[in-house]
């Protein structure tokens, strides 16, 4: 077997509570009938989550991101030249507004299967905030 592979699956099996928590909602199909991946190979990086039919890209940031910009910019960067959308959220939104995450999911595969080609960034401006707990797009 392969180092990338042992390495995917290494990464897998240590998975943040985060990231278990996110793979509730994406696993079998769950966000709108899109198959998702954890920890997949792309370029020299692993993506957290990824759906390979609408190259799209999901990171969860941690709080040793906000030290990690630049790496993190240089990293989505990467992805995003190898054709893939990549949208980051932040492991607290995950922990605490899971529903609201899961909303913001829906949306962005939404336009993917609406836009043959949708813009690398949904927001050029940041990310779109999160629905609150209870609130409907």
């Amino acid at each position: 077997m392969g180092q990338r592979t042992e390495r995917a699956r290494e990464l897998r099996r240590n998975s943040t509570d985060a990231e278990w928590k996110l793979w509730g909602v994406l696993r079998n199909r769950q966000a709108i009938g899109v198959k998702w991946r954890r920890q997949v190979p792309i370029d020299r990086y692993f993506a957290d989550f990824a759906c390979k039919d609408l190259k799209l890209v999901i990171e969860l940031d941690g709080d040793q991101h906000a030290v990690r910009a630049e790496y993190d910019a240089a990293r989505t960067q990467v992805i995003e030249a190898c054709g893939y959308q990549v949208t980051r959220f932040g492991n607290l939104d995950v922990l605490t507004n899971l529903d609201g995450v899961a909303a913001r999911i829906d949306e962005i595969v939404r336009i993917a299967r609406t836009c043959p080609h949708p813009p690398t960034r949904l927001s050029p401006s940041g990310p779109l905030p999160l629905p609150r707990p209870g609130e409907v797009l």
